[in-house]
């Protein structure tokens, strides 16, 4: 804990996932998925890695805000930030300049995940924790009215060793893959053990009722289908579309509209559940406060907090509290570079000590880009599998890195030349 920070470095790191259109959506149809890559080093030589994920364009503005904020952390001893994350926290989303770009939102609110992400990190190195056990170094006497008995934690945690935590995949139904690269996914997965799939939809009506057909015709009617827009329609179209799209049987539509829309989001919520058809939203929520709100409003049916959008453990914990006092399941947003790797840990807090429950409840998982993580997370049988090794598992090979680094590394220089 006597770790002091004396240096903080941040990379703009990139992978060309367009070339073959994986991640395509409805909105974000070329996406390179990145990240600002975080590294503390210490004047002991423990180091800690954040990140926080970003499509490519713009990581340098990320990097920017990253290095922007790195005064406030390089000098500060390891005890000095957790013995009081709260204030350490509010340093960073409230610098008396720096707020004016956006309070806890936007570019800066990405900035502080990818520092955050590090330091916590850096913690549970230092503390040789368990990746499960990440967030256990809270002291939580504060909240033990919304936490589980200590034999139900006992049981759950048993419980997780053996079996996972549900996971559903995207990896199958991009908006850019064609149909045949589809139907032989969806053929793998199956076979896989996977019965939970997720379909991009909102650029075409015709296609998407196409597309869903086929998903549907390929899982069968006993697996589960969810659809997303990524924030495609007006709340209108939103309804009208899913509309026509329920005979699929969709468990959700996700980010039917303008994710700061609540109100919007509420409407769309109150007209699609006599279908069936709940909302889920949050990968681009940017705050707690916003979370709150949805909660309030009954505007989401299923809660999906990001590990990168909102501010680290510290608000994403927030979230998960909230979601428990309202009794709304939570199916954290993943895939991207390394979400999947940080969000494991807190699905598996929530169940362990808030929810001690899966029912409704699964995370996203999406098979790309885990080879270039030194602890990549482990799925068996469409379950995640607690971690073992000991940090929040975002730790890049460096290899991978520098190969990767925008744009002077190898992989870019290739694919600018061409």
């Amino acid at each position: 804990m006597l770790h002091k920070i004396i240096n903080l470095t941040v990379r703009d790191v990139r992978f060309p996932t367009s070339v073959e259109q994986h991640g395509s959506d409805a909105m974000h149809t070329d996406p390179d998925y990145s990240a600002a890559y975080v590294v503390l080093d210490t004047d002991r030589g423990l180091r800690g890695f954040g990140l926080t994920f970003t499509l490519g364009k713009g990581t340098e503005i990320v990097v920017c805000a990253v290095e922007a904020l790195a005064a406030l952390v390089v000098g500060k001893s390891l005890q000095e930030i957790v013995s009081d994350f709260r204030g350490f926290y509010r340093l960073l989303t409230s610098d008396g300049q720096m707020r004016w770009l956006g309070p806890e939102k936007g570019v800066t609110h990405l900035a502080t995940a990818a520092v955050l992400n590090a330091v916590w990190d850096l913690w549970a190195r230092s503390e040789g924790k368990d990746p499960e056990q990440i967030v256990s170094c809270i002291d939580f006497r504060y909240i033990t009215d919304v936490l589980t008995e200590k034999e139900a934690v006992g049981e759950t945690e048993d419980q997780m060793q053996k079996e996972g935590y549900p996971a559903y995949t995207t990896s199958c139904a991009w908006l850019g893959y064609p149909d045949q690269q589809l139907k032989q996914l969806c053929t793998d997965a199956l076979k896989s053990g996977w019965t939970k799939f997720k379909v991009k939809v909102g650029a075409d009506l015709e296609d998407d009722i196409r597309r869903c057909r086929l998903i549907r015709q390929m899982i069968g009617p006993n697996n589960t289908l969810m659809i997303d827009a990524n924030q495609r329609w007006d709340v209108a179209e939103a309804i009208s579309w899913v509309s026509r799209l329920s005979e699929f049987k969709p468990l959700w539509i996700e980010e039917p509209t303008s994710p700061d829309d609540i109100l919007g989001h509420a409407a769309i919520s109150k007209a699609l559940a006599p279908l069936g058809i709940g909302v889920a939203t949050g990968e681009q929520c940017h705050n707690r406060v916003m979370f709150k709100q949805f909660l309030q409003a009954s505007a989401l049916q299923f809660v999906q907090i990001d590990s990168c959008r909102l501010g680290s453990v510290n608000e994403n914990l927030a979230v998960l509290l909230m979601a428990h006092k309202f009794q709304v399941p939570v199916c954290p947003h993943a895939g991207g570079v390394g979400l999947c790797e940080l969000v494991q840990h807190l699905i598996l807090f929530d169940y362990i000590c808030v929810s001690a429950s899966l029912d409704s409840r699964m995370c996203e998982y999406v098979d790309h880009l885990h080879k270039h993580f030194t602890s990549p997370v482990v799925i068996q049988d469409a379950h995640y599998m607690p971690p073992k090794d000991p940090g929040y598992s975002c730790e890049m090979l460096e290899a991978s890195v520098q190969k990767h680094q925008y744009p002077e590394g190898d992989v870019w220089k290739l694919h600018m030349n061409k």
